[in-house]
């Protein structure tokens, strides 16, 4: 339910705030009081097309906020939850809108700042306006395919057709991707033979290339290491000289040995340190030469040796650029062209079987739509005579209402196009609402609609000059309607007739004032006690009569 509505500045409405209770709420007023500004001020709040015209002169903003209460399962949450928009189910759900003297607007939930097209979805699942001159009612065509979804209560065979599309269009899109890769399967098969082969070829293993590079390195210092060693193997002197010239060294320092004897003098002693050091030496010598020797043979490499390496590693590097990928993945990539190969080859195998499957899914898809078809013409025939039976006491007996099916596209809704015509005189055409009906029409046909769907609705509903052209008892059958829908939902009415306005749960009075240049609009609540002297000053006038009085309390007691 509409719980509060606060304006700002909005055409002559300076100031205003409002509380709402459930049941019918009757907006009266005179004629050109400013009825039409509150509904501007309503429908700008719920996203309705606003402009800079509706800024009060002299200000440079409008503003207007709606308080919505909830329940916990109403539509509207799971549409803040797509938007990432927070709430609490437990507290009113609040809409706002600014209008600049510029022409900029912004819009706000829950003091959140969304698109003006969010507020606008919202505002279509919290508020039906049903009038010659808001869309968001009966005027918007493709609400009334929703309208007899919700009075034919057929949830299985709509559910059913939802879950028939979901598998239909999966089927679908596995065919035409089966399909299209069956189109480019000859290029493609080419291309993967190709490079199948070649990587055969190549056999890259995943760890090959930093063990040739590796090699690489080593190879290219091979030939200037090779010859620092065969320098150092002849500084050792490979022909045996530099160990005869040791050799002969240590034979007369032995023959100085012998001469001296084996005493503990200094000289003694220092001849045979000096025998020791060179037997040492020319052992060494000969170890070392031998080292070199070994060295020298481990970088002696086979002529060409380089290039191989070199080439290879090239190689794997080339594949790895051409493939997109680094020389680790090219084995990975080996067998993932494979795999795009085998699936090639079965494509064919994929194709047929997916094709019954989507044959089926399709054949299923329109099974359950003819079906949700059926329940719906049959739905719309009720329909149709439950909105004829209603026709009559609003002073619309020679009226028709039919709701005219055509073919739409698939949908996870079903195939069918369903509208809304009438004809409101005999002899003339049968057409759509926004063609055919005045605006007091147009709102009494939503009443019978929404009258024969009472029980089915959570939208807040206004309708707007539903009394437009009628009085007396036709006033009296319209009231005790909307009385009855607001059982059900929250329902306001703009209304010039007393009778309206009786069967009202509460009453709000529009009143439009001059002080000097400046014209306001105000809306008042009348209490329940002042509500018989308003309802007989909408019967007498300016004078007031007991005759009067005791009409409007008759009509509030009836």
């Amino acid at each position: 339910m509409l719980s509060g509505l606060s304006v700002r500045n909005v055409v002559l409405i300076e100031h205003l705030d409002l509380d709402f209770n459930r049941g019918l709420t009757a907006l009266t007023g005179e004629t050109g009081a400013g009825k039409s500004i509150l509904l501007d001020a309503l429908g700008m709040a719920t996203g309705a097309r606003s402009d800079r015209g509706l800024v009060r002169a002299g200000t440079e903003k409008a503003q207007c906020t709606a308080s919505f209460t909830l329940p916990e399962m109403h539509s509207a949450w799971a549409l803040l939850d797509d938007q990432d928009i927070e709430y609490d189910t437990s507290e009113d759900l609040t809409l706002r809108r600014t209008v600049t003297v510029d022409g900029r607007s912004r819009a706000f939930v829950n003091d959140q700042a969304v698109s003006v097209k969010l507020l606008s979805a919202l505002g279509r699942k919290l508020l039906e306006v049903h009038g010659q001159h808001d869309g968001r009612g009966l005027l918007d065509a493709t609400t009334h395919i929703e309208l007899l979804d919700q009075f034919g209560g057929y949830a299985r065979e709509l559910e059913a057709v939802r879950s028939a599309h979901v598998t239909r269009q999966e089927t679908k899109r596995e065919l035409d991707a089966l399909m299209a890769l069956q189109a480019k399967a000859g290029e493609d098969r080419e291309f993967l033979e190709h490079a199948i082969a070649e990587l055969d070829r190549l056999d890259p293993r995943e760890d090959e290339e930093d063990t040739l590079a590796e090699e690489r390195r080593f190879l290219q210092g091979a030939e200037g290491a090779l010859s620092e060693l065969s320098a150092a193997e002849d500084a050792l002197g490979e022909d045996g000289a530099f160990e005869a010239r040791l050799s002969s060294a240590l034979a007369g320092i032995e023959r100085l040995r012998t001469k001296f004897g084996e005493g503990e003098t200094p000289a003694v002693q220092a001849l045979k340190s000096a025998s020791e050091a060179l037997e040492r030496a020319m052992l060494e010598t000969q170890e070392a030469r031998e080292a070199v020797s070994i060295a020298a043979q481990s970088f002696d490499v086979e002529p060409g040796q380089l290039e191989g390496t070199e080439k290879r590693l090239f190689a794997l590097r080339a594949a790895a650029r051409k493939y997109g990928v680094t020389v680790v993945e090219l084995v990975s990539k080996r067998k993932g062209f494979s795999a795009e190969l085998e699936a090639i080859d079965t494509v064919v195998m994929d194709i047929e079987k997916t094709r019954k499957r989507a044959d089926l899914a399709k054949s299923n898809y329109d099974k359950a739509a003819n079906a949700l078809t059926q329940a719906r013409q049959a739905a719309a025939k009720t329909l149709d005579a439950s909105v004829a039976v209603e026709l009559p006491p609003l002073k619309m007996e020679r009226a028709q209402f039919r709701s005219d099916f055509a073919v739409a596209p698939e949908s996870a809704a079903g195939v069918d196009q369903v509208r809304f015509l009438v004809s409101t005189n005999p002899g003339t055409a049968i057409g759509p609402l926004d063609k055919i009906a005045s605006g007091g029409e147009m709102a009494r046909f939503a009443l019978a609609i929404k009258v024969a769907l009472a029980g089915q609705n959570n939208a807040v509903m206004v309708f707007d000059e539903v009394d437009q052209g009628v009085g007396g008892a036709v006033a009296a059958a319209v009231g005790k309607r909307l009385a009855r829908l607001a059982d059900h939902a929250q329902v306001f009415t703009v209304t010039h007739s007393p009778q309206v306005a009786a069967c009202a749960n509460s009453q709000f009075r529009i009143e439009k004032r001059s002080v000097g240049d400046t014209t306001t609009t105000s809306v008042k609540p009348i209490l329940d006690s002042e509500r018989e002297e308003e309802i007989a000053r909408m019967l007498a006038g300016e004078t007031i009569t007991q005759e009067a009085r005791a009409a409007a309390r008759q009509l509030m007691a009836s």
